[in-house]
C-alpha cells in the first residue's frame, strides 16, 4: 500500500520530457493495482514485472541525462528546497533576521541549529514554494541585505565556536537596480574575504542551483558539497546562451560547454564530493535525499572538528589557490568553450550579414 500510495503521489507532480515513459508505466501500476483490488483477481506477477521495469526505466533515463536536464532537475518544482532541509535535517532551527543596516531578505535564511546533535549555523538561499513565497522571496535571488544578514550570523558562529553549514540554491544575485544601488557587488565581495578567513569551520553543499556571484556570495567554505542532480555554474545556460547567441534558445547547447553537472564538477576537481540523490532524484523521495546530505554533512564536520583552526584556514587558502589550476581536465574544457565561442561568433555573422527578407505588399 505504501509504495502505491508513493506511485500516486509521483503521478501528481509536475514531469520533466524525459520523464513521461516513467509516469506512464506508473500509471499503468496504478490501474493494474487498483483492477486487482476490485476485481479480486490476482494479477501479482504481472505487477511485480512492471515494478521491476519501472526501476529498470528510472536508473536507464537518470544515468544519461544530458546537462540541459541535469538543469531542469534541478530546478523541478517539487524538488526539496531549504526548509524542507530544515524541518527534515535540523533540530531547535531558530532564525535570525535582518542585517542591522537596511532590511530582512526573505531569500537568505540564518540561524542556529543542530544536524546530527552537533550545535551549528545554518545558512542558505529560500525560493519560496507558493507563488506569494517566491515573490516574496526574489524566487531565491539575495539582495546585498540578504548577504549582510548571512555574514552577520556567520561572525556569531565564529564567536560562539560553531560550525557553518551553507545551503545553496539559487539561480543568481538578485539583478535590480535597488539591489545595485545598496551595494550587491561589494557585498558578495566582502563575503568572499570574510568566508575565506572566518576561524571556523565552513560546510557548503549546493542541493539545487548554484548561480554565479548569487551562489558565491555564501559558498566559500572547507568543504563543497553538490547533491548528485544538482548544477554550480559561472552563469546560468540562459545567460550563457543570451551572451554568447544573443538569445536563450542555445540554452542546451551552453549548458554542454560550462560543464555544470556533479560529474564535471568532480572530475575537475572544484566539488570534493558529490552526495548521491534516491533513484529518480531528490524530487521523488525528498526524506532519503535529506537523510544522504545530513550523513554527508555530518561526515564533513566531523573531520574539519579533527583540526586545528590555523591548520583549517591555511588548508582554507590552498584550496581556494587551486581553484581554476590548469589540468588535463580543464585544458579539455577550454577546447569545448572555444568551439562553443566560435559557433557563436559564426552565428552572429551569419546573421548580421543575412539580406533582409522582401516584404509582400
Amino acid at each position: 500500500m505504501a509504495e502505491t500510495s508513493n506511485l500516486v503521489a509521483n503521478g501528481s507532480m509536475t514531469l520533466l520530457d524525459f520523464e513521461r515513459p516513467i509516469q506512464k508505466l506508473e500509471s499503468q501500476i496504478n490501474e493494474l493495482v487498483e483492477l486487482q483490488a476490485r476485481k479480486a483477481v490476482d494479477y501479482s506477477d504481472e505487477i511485480r514485472q512492471l515494478r521491476a521495469n519501472h526501476i529498470s526505466l528510472i536508473k536507464k533515463s537518470f544515468s544519461r541525462l544530458s546537462a540541459w536536464e541535469t538543469v531542469q532537475v534541478a530546478r523541478h518544482p517539487n524538488r526539496p528546497q531549504l526548509k524542507d532541509y530544515l524541518d527534515l535535517m535540523v533540530k531547535d532551527f531558530c532564525e535570525l533576521h535582518g542585517d542591522r543596516q537596511f532590511g530582512d531578505d526573505r531569500a537568505i535564511t540564518a540561524g542556529f541549529g543542530r544536524i546530527d546533535g552537533r550545535k551549528c549555523v545554518i545558512v542558505g538561499h529560500n525560493k519560496g514554494r507558493s507563488t506569494k513565497e517566491k515573490i516574496a522571496c526574489n524566487f531565491g535571488c539575495a539582495h546585498p541585505d540578504g548577504y549582510r544578514k548571512a555574514l552577520r550570523v556567520m561572525r556569531l558562529a565564529e564567536k560562539y565556536r560553531l560550525p557553518v553549514v551553507s545551503l545553496i540554491d539559487t539561480p543568481g544575485a538578485y539583478p535590480g537596480i535597488g539591489a545595485e544601488e545598496r551595494g550587491q557587488a561589494q557585498a558578495i565581495a566582502t563575503n568572499l574575504l570574510e568566508m575565506s578567513r572566518l576561524r571556523t569551520p565552513i560546510i557548503c553543499a549546493v542541493i539545487g542551483e548554484g548561480g554565479s556571484g548569487g551562489a558565491l556570495g555564501i559558498g566559500v567554505g572547507d568543504r563543497m558539497l553538490i547533491m548528485q542532480y544538482a548544477y554550480y555554474s559561472v552563469i546560468s545556460p540562459e545567460g550563457c546562451a543570451a551572451i554568447l547567441w544573443k538569445s536563450g534558445e542555445q540554452a542546451e547547447e551552453a549548458a554542454e560547454a560550462l560543464r555544470c553537472t556533479s560529474k564535471d564538477l568532480k572530475r575537475m576537481g572544484l566539488v570534493d564530493k558529490v552526495v548521491e540523490e534516491p533513484l529518480g532524484g531528490a524530487h521523488r523521495q525528498p526524506a532519503e535525499a535529506a537523510a544522504n546530505l545530513q550523513r554527508a554533512i555530518s561526515e564533513q564536520l566531523r573531520e574539519t572538528k579533527r583540526q586545528s583552526i590555523a591548520r583549517l584556514l591555511d588548508r582554507r587558502y590552498e584550496k581556494l589557490r587551486a581553484v581554476g589550476e590548469v589540468g588535463t581536465a580543464t585544458r579539455v574544457g577550454a577546447k569545448d568553450v572555444a568551439a562553443v565561442l566560435k559557433s557563436a561568433r559564426n552565428r552572429r555573422t551569419q546573421t548580421k550579414d543575412a539580406k533582409p527578407k522582401p516584404v509582400k505588399v
